[in-house]
Order: C-alpha cells, then structure tokens, then sequence
C-alpha cells in the first residue's frame, strides 16, 4: 500500500513539475517599452563603424542591439537619450557585454569615425558610432522610418539637424521586436533588456 501511494506521490509531483514548467514557458511578458515584433523590420545595414571599418548587422548577431539615430554636436535630446541608454545598459551588470548601443549618425559631414569614437565612448563602453555614405545612411534610415533635415548655416557653419528621436530594440538575432521614445527611463529600458537577453 505505501508503495502505491509512494509511486502515486512522485507520479503527481513529476506532473506538477511539467505543469509548472509550461505554465513557464506559455508566460506573456510585460515589456514597458513598445512591443512591435510583428512590424518592425529586422536589423539590416552597411555602414561604417567608428574605427574606419564597414560593417553590417550580422557583425552584431548575439548581441542585443539598441539602435539610435542623431548626431554628435546635438545640444539636448541626444546626449539625454544617450545618458538613458548607458544608465540602463550599465544596469546589467555583467551581462551588459551582450548588449549593444548603435548610434547612426545622421551628420556624417562634421561625425567622423574618430568623433563618434569619442563621443560614444564617453557614455558607455557598450556604445559604437555608425556613420556611412550619405547614400547608406539615407537607406537605414528609410528602413526605419526616421526622418532627418538640416537646418540652415549660421556665419559660422554651424547647423542643427532634426531628426526622429525613437530608440529601436533588436533581439540576438536580429529580429525588430522593441519600439521607445527619447524620454524612456533607464530603469524601464533595462528591464526589456533583461528580458530579450533571458529569451
């Protein structure tokens, strides 16, 4: 008799286990950013990195990838959304090498590679610069739906350039599955980042 009922027990936790286990992997994730997996175009580009190489998406496959589009002599949103982007990732701790903040430039006349090697080093060891013809800029761009024009020179040759100020999450594959704006805090970026790192 207690053997039948001993085999009954670890009968019904093993199911128990396999139960909670499903129940596990059928759980809906809460992003706080915007989820659009269904619409948001894979990674996909070939620029030039901020040490003079070209490069593609497939050099960041394994990565999760944050990508941001702006210019370095931008007096506001984008060192604020930079300054996001660095806080969340650095959030990470250890596990922030399997993250990667693109910042395409949309300035290639004044941001050469060496520039955006500065300025992006400067918020987070995490953070590469992309810059490119304007041909291949013009192309990512489009891709994404981000929109940019020039202001007019002053005396000087300075300008402003404004530009769409979304930030846009790519899984280790490579696949479009996050959507934020400028204004998304650190704390709600890191956690989607930790999410598509445990997927």
């Amino acid at each position: 008799m207690n053997g039948s009922i001993g085999r009954l027990a670890r009968a019904l936790m093993a199911a128990t286990a396999a139960l909670l286990m499903l129940a596990a992997c059928g759980k809906k994730l809460h992003w706080d950013l915007d989820y659009v997996g269904a619409v948001l175009p894979n990674l996909q580009f070939h620029l030039v990195d901020d040490t003079g190489k070209p490069v593609t998406a497939a050099d960041f496959r394994g990565k999760v990838v944050v990508l941001y589009f702006g210019y370095t002599h931008c007096p506001d949103v984008c060192p604020l959304t930079m300054s996001h982007l660095a806080a969340a990732v650095q959030q990470l701790g250890s596990r922030a090498s399997d993250v990667r903040i693109l910042f395409v430039s949309v300035d290639p006349a004044r941001d050469t590679p060496a520039i955006l090697k500065a300025y992006t080093g400067a918020f987070s060891p995490q953070a590469e610069g992309l810059t490119g013809s304007m041909a291949q800029i013009q192309a990512v761009a489009k891709r994404y739906h981000v929109a940019f024009n020039y202001g007019e020179k002053d005396r000087y040759g300075n300008y402003v350039v404004s530009h769409s100020a979304a930030i846009y999450v790519f899984d280790r594959h490579g696949r479009g599955r996050l959507i934020g704006s400028d204004s998304a805090a650190p704390a709600q970026i890191t956690h989607d980042l930790r999410q598509l790192l445990d997927d």
